[in-house]
């Protein structure tokens, strides 16, 4: 069983940056891959970000390619998302998500493949 708990969202003007993070329980986090996925009022969950085992390998949605970086730190069991030059239109509720994989690297980029869930953090980007 894993735990997740996302910190760091909030109001940030556009243009600017914030660094969401996910700290996740237990002692199996290197052995999961992550993703951050975000869900807008009325719309369904997208895929943010993915980075599999090892952190060698992400994946970014076309839409926040070259402003977000996704990263993980197994020592502290804990992902982060760097969001940088926001737009209103990244406004939503950000969630990580974690699956436990043998393969070195493989990234998920469906909602459907991942097990564990974190509770969500608001990220609100006025213009």
């Amino acid at each position: 069983q894993v735990q997740l708990v996302e910190s760091g969202g909030g109001l940030v003007q556009a243009g600017g940056s914030l660094r969401i993070s996910c700290a996740a329980s237990g002692r199996t986090f290197s052995r999961n891959a992550m993703g951050w996925f975000r869900q807008a009022p009325g719309k369904e969950r997208d895929l943010v970000a993915a980075i599999g085992r090892g952190g060698g390998n992400t994946y970014y949605a076309d839409s926040v390619k070259g402003r977000f970086t996704i990263s993980r730190d197994d020592a502290k069991n804990t992902v982060y998302l760097q969001m940088n030059s926001l737009k209103p239109e990244d406004t939503a509720v950000y969630y990580c998500a974690a699956v436990q994989t043998t393969v070195w690297g493989l990234l998920k980029k469906r909602a459907s493949e991942y097990d564990y869930w974190g509770q969500g953090t608001q990220v609100t980007v006025s213009s």
